[in-house]
């Protein structure tokens, strides 16, 4: 399994040939209380850095972008049904979506763990 780091603090889990994607706790954080988030259709593509989600707080709305290109597998609509998950846990059960990547080497242009430590310092 790898995990890795946009600048824009999304992050994507890669087991197998599946990437789950979801936004950082930093991100979270920042974003404050989370009361709204909007999702892509499954079967939509995005190439990697388009914009595929929306997630509103009570401070801003900010564009989630994918990290990776790829179609959409699956949705995580439990976000869509209580947002305030993403607060409570980002790096797991509030992942976004589920990407089948179609270009495995976009993955080298992203940040292991250490980087993205560093990155938000």
């Amino acid at each position: 399994m790898t995990l890795k780091f946009t600048e824009d603090h999304e992050w994507v889990k890669i087991d197998g040939d599946i990437a789950t994607v979801g936004i950082t706790a930093h991100a979270a954080e920042q974003l404050g209380d989370v009361v709204f988030v909007e999702l892509p259709e499954t079967g939509k593509s995005f190439g990697q850095n388009d914009d595929m989600a929306v997630v509103e707080s009570v401070k801003a709305a900010s564009d989630v972008y994918a990290p990776i290109s790829g179609e959409i597998l699956e949705v995580n609509n439990d976000i869509v049904e209580a947002p305030e998950k993403v607060n409570e846990d980002p790096a797991g059960a509030a992942w976004f979506v589920k990407i089948k990547p179609s270009d495995m080497s976009e993955l080298d242009k992203l940040m292991d763990e250490a980087a993205y430590k560093d990155f938000i310092g």
